[in-house]
């Protein structure tokens, strides 16, 4: 076979990879996580995401009477919670508790955050849209929090350093630190190139001064 040929399919969700996080809903004993594969940004202003949800599944009825969930990214010390979340329900287990999961009040939603995720979502759902086998519950992202250690010194964040993990065709993969290029790479000058390389190198070398110190 040549690398030219390819095989046709049926179609299927061939989109990959996508963001796996774990969405908690519900408050007091009602309060549930239930894991997510089919979500994504959607909007910038104002900031909206969605999850979408089987009509069957536990959680749906719960969000569809509450109208707020919180999104919490997973990273490679929470894929087994993760899997768990997604596979069992929040009918027959407390999954806070079989997972050792903290619940951690947010600021807005009455839903709770799960405190060792290192970036929560708080999300208040503005429409639904039924699409046949999922229900998409579309929100608008209402605050963020984010683990004090992802921040450098001069206060940008870098979600990398979590340690996120993402969803491809039912497996799990770490999101690697090693980037291709950034936004707008493809059109930079060569002078602008250059000088963010340096500025780069020297940000490296007074990092390991500080780490000699």
């Amino acid at each position: 076979m040549t690398k030219d040929l390819k095989r046709e399919m049926r179609p299927g969700e061939m989109l990959y990879p996508v963001p796996v996080v774990m969405a908690t809903l519900g408050e007091g004993d009602e309060a549930n996580i239930i894991t997510i594969a089919w979500t994504g940004i959607i909007n910038s202003k104002p900031p909206m995401t969605y999850i979408s949800v089987r009509k069957e599944r536990h959680s749906h009825p719960i969000l569809s009477k509450t109208g707020e969930f919180v999104i919490n990214l997973c990273t490679e010390d929470l894929v087994k919670a993760t899997d768990y979340c997604g596979v069992k329900s929040g009918s027959d287990v407390d999954k806070f508790k079989e997972m050792g999961l903290t619940k951690e009040p947010a600021d807005i939603v009455k839903c709770p955050m799960i405190k060792e995720s290192p970036i929560n979502l708080e999300c208040k759902v503005t429409q639904v849209v039924e699409l046949g086998s999922h229900d998409m519950f579309m929100a608008e992202i209402v605050k963020v929090h984010a683990a004090e250690e992802l921040f450098d010194e001069e206060g940008r964040m870098d979600p990398v350093k979590a340690g996120l993990v993402a969803y491809i065709h039912g497996e799990y993969y770490p999101v690697k630190r090693t980037p291709l290029g950034k936004f707008g790479y493809s059109i930079m000058k060569p002078k602008t190139k250059k000088r963010l390389s340096r500025e780069a190198h020297m940000k490296r070398v007074e990092k390991n001064k500080q780490k000699r110190k």
